[in-house]
């Protein structure tokens, strides 16, 4: 295997050996695949005989997996166990993988023959393979196919250069991040703060061989200190480092969005499109920015007088605590506020809950909720684990066919990437009569057992795992026999659909009652406590609900309107969107676009299609509403979900899925209500 036998990226291993893949194996590996896998394109591209879909479509399909495989472990590991030696490989190899795929699309045998399969075989086509058979067309099209030579070696040099650049982003974001910290020796200053976040702070602290209190920007510690401490002095430090990351030297990325904006409109240009939204949302449910951005005004027009209600609302809560003259609200004060006026109004503390959610019992309620709903089972087994705290579970049917395995890494560490998400590590499914399992992993970045307590949650972590556990299903029940069309390879507006609606059962009291107890009696929920928790969900939801917009409205604008000549500074000009949807004055500094991952971490990610948690949302709530109606456990709905949504991929337009599980279309109601924004809500 030209000196390939002992790398553990050679070939596709199930489960994978993670404890032997190092540095030094991932770029021979990647080098290796991208070479065997231009072999076969050409000999795709220039076979004996007729083109058909098993020689031409299904080939290609399966093309890239080994380099993907190897790939996509270099980048996860670079991910959850950075090293010095892993970046630069990572750096290396990135550029080459990309500029390989950008190859495929622009090869112009490869594009021939499947012009001749389209010429014979299309309207003999049915289901599944007509449907492959248009969107790799389309997407040939989308990506240059038709372009002459100059155009293609443009549009190559482009997606390099792209792909350079957003990893260099999103390792500056990472090394901003994870840059900062505030060691407190005086524990006078930690009032108000809760003793879980107190906790893991010591420990912090202790970990790096410091006495005192240790804070970082990462989620858990910045969270607690921007919604608990009564310290503003701290918080005001903590928040302008957190909306400055890698907006200067040296982790300096405002340059890095000039240049990635100014290739993507580059690229959609080439391509024969307006922008670079017009370009990402054509094969989307979305299909233009202009749609898109429409849904998101609607969705604005209905908000907006929540909101300053919302706002005015928590202004004179402050001036009751704090006199007439109480100074306006500055934003690293609005969580602190609202979170005691969340307290004063439903006499109602997030903390409160806290000791019902132990981290191990939620991941073991959820398992037996999704065994019960969609008719699998789950079960921790060993395997090669790539850190000490990160855990292996397998995936069965109910005939005991293994659908796939996932592993879990829940706590944050200094060289693991913030946030929390999902990847696919191994796309299976059915294939010559069996089934080849799937692999995935879950993240997040959760508080470490601390105090001599297990690791507890706040409800809104829990909502998290039940999110990322949404787009792990999403994966590993996918039954679609070709590995491009299934799993979460689904338009980006459709994706956000089953991890989103997962969420919904940490609302519900029959739910919680599988896993939510407290972790010293066992005892559930108060009912008194449930009620306050339900009362409050909606407490500031319009708030809510226009941060998320104006990251959306954010990102159309960055990527269709934004002129650097005519609009100015980066951030000043974000600054300015962003400043319609908040509830305190921004900063003058305030730069959250350099290290605004989900835009500029990946080459293409959330670009012109952040809109999508909303979209996504309001398809989320609509379907929920069947499971209201028949019983939030009923098992006969969750399989129709399965079999409709999650097994489905991108097999047939999301839309048509989705009318198959609802009945009709989405609309915005539910979602309205369900934050308590209609007249009645």
């Amino acid at each position: 295997m030209n000196g390939m036998d002992a790398n553990p990226l050679a070939e596709i291993r199930f489960p994978i050996p993670f404890d032997k893949i190092r540095a030094e194996h991932v770029v021979p590996a990647v080098r290796h695949h991208i070479g065997a896998a231009r072999e076969r394109l050409r000999a795709i591209g220039s076979g004996d005989g007729p083109r058909t879909f098993e020689n031409t479509l299904l080939a290609l399909d399966r093309l890239t997996e080994e380099l993907d495989y190897a790939a996509g472990l270099a980048h996860h590991l670079e991910s959850v166990v950075s090293s010095p030696e892993l970046r630069a490989a990572y750096n290396e190899i990135h550029p080459e993988a990309s500029a390989f795929h950008t190859e495929i699309l622009l090869d112009a045998a490869l594009w021939r023959a499947l012009r001749e399969v389209e010429a014979r075989e299309a309207r003999a086509l049915e289901g599944v393979r007509r449907r492959f058979l248009e969107r790799t067309i389309a997407e040939f099209r989308r990506h240059g196919a038709e372009l002459d030579a100059a155009g293609k070696a443009k549009l190559e040099a482009i997606d390099v250069e792209l792909a350079k650049l957003t990893a260099r982003f999103a390792q500056n974001a990472l090394d901003a991040t994870s840059a900062f910290e505030v060691v407190i020796e005086d524990e006078a200053r930690l009032a108000g703060l809760p003793e879980t976040a107190r906790a893991a702070a010591r420990e912090s602290a202790a970990a790096k061989g410091l006495s005192g209190w240790r804070f970082t920007l990462q989620a858990p510690s910045y969270h607690a200190v921007m919604t608990y401490l009564d310290d503003a002095e701290l918080r005001e430090r903590l928040y302008r480092a957190h909306v400055t990351r890698a907006a200067g030297p040296p982790f300096n990325n405002v340059e890095v969005v000039h240049r990635i904006l100014g290739l993507r409109r580059e690229k959609a240009n080439l391509l024969g499109y307006r922008d670079w939204a017009d370009f990402v949302l054509e094969d989307r449910m979305a299909k233009t920015g202009a749609r898109a951005r429409a849904f998101l005004e609607e969705l604005r027009a209905a908000t907006v007088a929540a909101f300053e209600r919302e706002n005015a609302e928590l202004e004179a809560f402050r001036r009751e605590l704090e006199g007439p003259r109480a100074r306006p609200l500055a934003p690293w004060d609005v969580a602190y506020y609202a979170e005691k006026l969340r307290r004063a109004r439903f006499d109602f503390d997030e903390e409160d809950l806290r000791p019902y959610f132990p981290l191990e019992q939620v991941i073991s309620g959820l398992r037996r909720l999704i065994e019960r709903l969609f008719g699998v089972r789950i079960e921790e087994a060993e395997a090669p684990l790539w850190h000490p705290e990160t855990s292996y579970y397998e995936i069965r049917d109910e005939d005991g066919t293994l659908l796939g395995a996932f592993y879990a890494d829940w706590h944050p560490r200094e060289n693991k990437r913030d946030g929390a998400w999902m990847d696919a590590f191994i796309t299976g499914g059915p294939s010559n009569g069996a089934f080849r399992p799937h692999a995935g992993c879950v993240c997040g970045n959760l508080n470490r057992p601390a105090g001599g307590r297990p690791a507890l949650l706040t409800h809104r972590e829990v909502e998290t795992i039940f999110h990322e556990f949404g787009h792990l299903l999403h994966h590993s029940l996918s039954r679609v026999p070709i590995r491009s069309l299934a799993g979460t390879h689904v338009a980006w507006d459709f994706v956000e659909l089953p991890s989103q609606i997962l969420e919904n059962w940490c609302w519900e009291r029959e739910a919680l009652d599988l896993f939510a107890r407290h972790w010293e009696s066992g005892e559930p929920i108060p009912e008194e406590l449930f009620a306050k928790m339900k009362r409050a969900r909606t407490f500031r939801a319009a708030n809510a609900q226009m941060r998320q917009l104006g990251f959306g409205v954010l990102d159309f604008a960055l990527h269709c309107d934004y002129d650097p000549g005519r609009d100015g500074d980066l951030a000043a000009y974000s600054r300015g969107i962003l400043q319609q949807f908040s509830p305190a004055p921004l900063p003058e500094e305030h730069a959250m676009v350099a290290s605004f991952t989900h835009l500029f971490g990946d080459p293409v990610g959330y670009a012109a299609g952040y809109y999508s948690y909303k979209w996504a949302e309001v398809l989320d709530a609509d379907a929920f509403s069947r499971f209201r109606a028949e019983g939030i456990l009923n098992p006969e709905t969750g399989r129709h979900f399965r079999r409709a949504i999650l097994e489905r991929g991108d097999s047939a337009d999301p839309s048509e899925l989705y009318r198959e599980f609802l009945g009709r279309d989405a609309r915005i109601d539910a979602l309205l209500e369900r934050l308590g924004l209609t007249p009645n809500g």
